[in-house]
């Protein structure tokens, strides 16, 4: 399964391209049209049930005349009701609407019809068709009034490319949006049926082929994908005889305060479980007996000053080190995050690490760029709250756009954390740029965050490039989680990453989806 996601302009530069090759556009329409109701049958059959096609001016509109055609030919009753008169459509839309031989309500009762629709046992259909996912304005007035009706109403919603008002490249709510119970789209998702509130919006998704080469992406280049194991699953060695546990790489992970002490354990414990040789946690004296009782299979060292916690990186042949987890928001943390930065190949800052800087973000985003122009790898893993205080003036942008800048300005690949987490590298406007859609909702739970920078931290352990770490480690994490039943607590997730791992292992078949976790979440 590909894994490209097309922004709203990348999607027009593809029909086009089709169209330029030969493809007329009303071909793609029918086609697009066909898809709809196809889907609607196999959706909401196998008896025929009462359908409203709410149809807009442009394209969008027209895959829902196409649509209404196919179903009523197929004996289900539709209505259709139109934003504009048929007379004052144009280009394939027109077309389109001239091959419909049923009547034609003004979308200004349409609302009125949802009104009266009766409680049935079989709810009726309504298809969204009204406008794509390039809308350029709010929805307000008279149309807001109407998807407020169809999201109040007892009607299942089937949108067209994108529930009316959301928009396609950031899953933002343009105004008013109903949301869809299932999702037609076509040729490639995009980011806003992966963002949220998108995402939540637009029910199943179902990407249709409508006759567009895969061809037409060469020139397009897409930088934005969907997080799947297609992206990094050539950067995950497989153990060798000659394997010994240093070429594995050795985890460093930071150890805060006894009172938070459960933050570094986990990183720790899920450092091991994604495939590190081993793993120590370095801390002060007096959470000593805390850590050293904590896991058989983690060493701990005490780094009583910044000079010990230096040296025991230089001696102990690390690889990488996990900063940040329960260390404290302190000038400590500030110094042991300099100098793991100045001494090691990778490390990933994640909560404290990236809190301790809030004042002097500038200090950090310095020495990060300086260390990774010289080849470091380093990930940074804020949620929402962590990027605001270090990126205050990033925080009205959209997530993708957040991620982006932020990593072009620091030199690292920013993980920013949340139900539709986005992993970005830097370079600019073409730089990858993924967002994860397996993550399941029970992974909002205390902890979960620390055993996500622990993964990433054992991947770049073993030596994988910062991106594909970073990628890695949020599909590995989401997919631990679908494996857990409800209740799950973050102490279950490094656990359950061995199966993970094997599933996704190089060899398998990458035309799979692993663990057979679709894409539809």
């Amino acid at each position: 399964m590909s894994h490209e996601l097309l922004t709203c302009a990348e999607m027009g530069r593809a029909d086009q391209a089709a169209i330029a090759g030969g493809t007329a556009g009303i071909v793609l329409m029918e086609a697009a049209g066909a898809a709809v109701a196809q889907e609607v049958m196999a959706a909401m059959g196998p008896q025929p049930r009462r359908v409203m096609v709410l149809a807009g001016p442009g394209n969008n509109g027209g895959d829902g005349w196409v649509a209404a055609r196919h179903l009523a030919a197929a004996g289900w009753p539709v209505e259709l009701a139109s934003m504009v008169d048929r007379e004052a459509l144009r280009g394939e839309a027109r077309l389109a609407a001239d091959q419909w031989m049923g009547s034609v309500l003004p979308i200004s009762q349409a609302a009125a019809r949802f009104a009266a629709m009766p409680d049935e046992m079989v709810p009726p259909v309504v298809i969204d068709a009204l406008f794509g996912a390039g809308l350029s304005r709010p929805i307000e007035g008279e149309l807001a009034d109407l998807l407020a009706s169809l999201a109040a109403s007892t009607a299942r919603v089937v949108a067209v490319d994108v529930p009316s008002g959301v928009s396609g490249d950031d899953g933002a709510v343009m105004g008013m949006a109903a949301p869809a119970v299932l999702t037609v789209s076509f040729f490639r998702p995009k980011p806003g049926h992966w963002l949220m509130p998108g995402r939540a919006l637009r029910g199943r998704l179902v990407i249709a082929d409508i006759g567009i080469p895969d061809s037409v992406l060469r020139e397009i280049a897409p930088a934005t994908m969907l997080n799947r194991p297609s992206l990094w699953r050539h950067a995950l060695g497989a153990p060798v005889a000659s394997d010994h546990k240093y070429r594995r790489g050795h985890l460093v992970v930071a150890g805060g305060p006894p009172e938070t002490a459960g933050a570094a354990r986990l990183a720790a414990r899920a450092g091991l479980r994604a495939g590190a040789g081993l793993v120590t946690i370095a801390c002060l004296s007096d959470a000593l007996s805390i850590y050293a009782g904590a896991d058989p299979a983690v060493m701990t060292r005490v780094a009583p000053t910044p000079e010990a916690f230096e040296q025991l990186l230089h001696d102990r042949k690390v690889a990488a080190a996990v900063l940040g987890p329960g260390q404290g928001v302190d000038a400590l943390t500030r110094d042991w995050v300099r100098r793991a930065l100045a001494r090691l190949p990778a490390a990933v800052l994640d909560a404290d690490a990236l809190t301790a800087f809030a004042a002097t973000p500038d200090l950090l985003f310095d020495q990060i760029r300086e260390v990774t122009g010289n080849g470091a790898r380093v990930v940074l893993t804020p949620h929402d709250g962590e990027f605001a205080r270090i990126f205050p003036d990033l925080s009205d942008m959209g997530r993708l756009d957040r991620a982006r800048i932020a990593a072009d300005h620091t030199g690292a690949v920013v993980v920013l954390k949340g139900a539709d987490s986005v992993i970005a590298a830097p370079g600019g406007a073409g730089a990858r740029i993924a967002i994860n859609g397996n993550a399941p909702a029970r992974l909002a739970t205390a902890g979960a965050g620390d055993v996500l920078a622990g993964i990433a931290g054992g991947l770049l352990a073993q030596g994988l490039p910062a991106f594909e770490a970073a990628a890695a480690a949020v599909w590995l994490h989401g997919a631990a989680a679908r494996r857990l039943p409800r209740g799950l607590i973050a102490e279950d997730l490094p656990d359950a990453l061995p199966a993970v791992l094997d599933a996704v292992a190089p060899g398998t078949d990458p035309t799979l989806d692993p663990l057979g976790f679709g894409l539809d979440g």
